[in-house]
């Protein structure tokens, strides 16, 4: 093993995160090596001109979700790609780069907007954002979201 692993964090296969910038706590999470890229389910997704200058606006999550908000988002910083989903089948889709909450530490991570609203997770983290921070264990799970709990209960007593 390499001096470098020794400093990244061990994630399972699952966890909960958050977005404090898009107001999303304790999001169902899939950790996925097989996946390059990450993305995040989005109810609503159109890119607009607002005053002459191109805006995304997103509605995240899905009406059903439990942490349904309906708030509308607008990103004037976005870039499309050409991603490959799981299926195979490549499609254009929206990406934003936003922070994301693991282990009480926030990172910047770019997501995907992809309908997820007939997954099993509301995200997906791929190995672009996994390379060089964390090792992935597939035999634990939610080990940020234990962390977490774990602390608020110390600093609650």
């Amino acid at each position: 093993m390499q001096d470098v692993e020794l400093t990244r964090e061990l994630i399972g296969r699952k966890d909960f995160v958050d977005f404090p910038q898009l107001v999303l706590t304790e999001i169902k999470t899939k950790i996925d090596t097989g996946a390059y890229t990450s993305s995040i389910n989005c109810h609503y997704v159109a890119e607009e001109i607002i005053n002459g200058e191109a805006v995304l606006v997103c509605i995240f999550l899905d009406p059903q979700h439990p942490k349904y908000t309906g708030k509308e988002f607008r990103f004037t910083k976005y870039k499309k790609k050409r991603i490959k989903s799981s299926n195979g089948i490549s499609e254009n889709r929206f990406l934003i780069r936003t922070e994301i909450k693991l282990f009480n530490k926030l990172y910047l991570i770019d997501l995907s907007l992809a309908d997820r609203r007939l997954m099993k997770y509301d995200v997906l983290i791929g190995r672009k954002f996994l390379n060089k921070k964390f090792l992935v264990d597939t035999s634990v799970s939610n080990l940020s979201h234990k962390l977490v709990k774990k602390t608020k209960v110390n600093t609650e007593k």
